[in-house]
């Protein structure tokens, strides 16, 4: 018995396999896409710290970052900033 080949459309494992390029080359575009962006917003970042003269700042750990805002409440329940102040300084804390 002679087995035909099917003319036109690609059979099933044909179609599997067209789909799992086409996806794995969408992820890695996709992945190359997100890394560039991350990194021009950074390096956006470093440039604008750098033109207003600010040091880059450094990532804060959950635990650096629950001390310096114990230290901040201190330093307004002792009167040393104002409201605003401390509402700014809560804000850079918690951006970092």
């Amino acid at each position: 018995m002679m087995l035909r080949r099917r003319v036109g459309r690609p059979g099933l494992i044909g179609a599997m396999a067209r789909t799992a390029v086409i996806t794995g080359t969408a992820t890695a575009v996709s992945g190359g896409v997100q890394r560039r962006q991350e990194r021009r917003a950074a390096e956006q970042e470093a440039a604008a710290q750098a033109a207003s003269g600010q040091a880059p700042r450094q990532p804060v750990s959950p635990t650096e970052r629950m001390s310096l805002l114990r230290e901040l409440g201190q330093m307004k329940a002792d009167g040393l900033l104002t409201e605003a102040e401390f509402a700014a300084e809560k804000a850079r804390i918690l951006a970092s």
